[in-house]
């Protein structure tokens, strides 16, 4: 299975790299510096150096050339202006699903955001809730295109060890989720169909991943 991450270097991107490479996978990650080589290459991945927020569409197509699956796990970051919330969350996840599309990649996961569904009821002002109005307009972009496509929402995240014990629904609650276990659960929805078509929530839980998935 050849997999292709939006994101690549991200923290939960890198995790996700080392499962699905250690598993057997080929696996590319897409980010825009080419001194995150090192660590893509480190984790079992290849690099393809590219930036979403500047690369036209034919750009992408060419990178998802022969994927099996296409996974967004990019993000502007905590640190990031509004205007980058948009052209990341929003723009250059709307520009990987369209070439998804162009490339014939079915299998199309996306990671979102806890709260998007509610971002009418928060301060319209609130960098936070443009963050997640950009989340939300992505996930509306991602469910009119015709992929098999899978929504994922992690709750809070932590950097604790992971402990493979996990709540995978429709509905959770508020909650936070290790980024070990979120990875681990971006592995198994490569291949759940049952997923297809879906906006799962995730937080820690007591289900393992595999049965949280097959649970689907």
């Amino acid at each position: 299975m050849r997999v292709v991450i939006a994101g690549g270097h991200g923290q939960i991107a890198l995790r996700l790299t080392r499962i699905l490479a250690n598993a057997g996978h080929e696996v590319v990650g897409l980010a825009r510096n080419p001194a995150h080589e090192a660590d893509i290459t480190a984790a079992g991945g290849e690099i393809a150096v590219l930036d979403l927020e500047q690369a036209d569409v034919a750009a992408v197509v060419d990178v998802l050339a022969n994927a099996d699956v296409a996974i967004f796990s990019a993000g502007a970051g905590p640190g990031s202006g509004n205007d980058r919330k948009d052209t990341v969350d929003r723009g250059a996840a709307a520009l990987f699903a369209e070439a998804s599309e162009r490339a014939g990649v079915r299998r199309h996961i996306q990671v979102g955001s806890m709260g998007a569904d509610r971002v009418d009821e928060l301060d319209p002002n609130d960098s936070f809730t443009i963050y997640l109005r950009a989340k939300k307009a992505a996930e509306d972009d991602l469910r009119s295109r015709d992929l098999d496509w899978t929504v994922l929402r992690p709750g809070a995240l932590t950097n604790d060890p992971g402990t493979g014990q996990v709540l995978l629904t429709d509905k959770t609650g508020r909650g936070s989720i290790p980024r070990d276990d979120v990875a681990a659960v971006l592995a198994g929805l490569c291949e759940t169909p049952a997923a297809i078509g879906r906006t799962l929530e995730l937080i820690a839980g007591d289900s393992s991943v595999d049965g949280a998935l097959k649970a689907l």
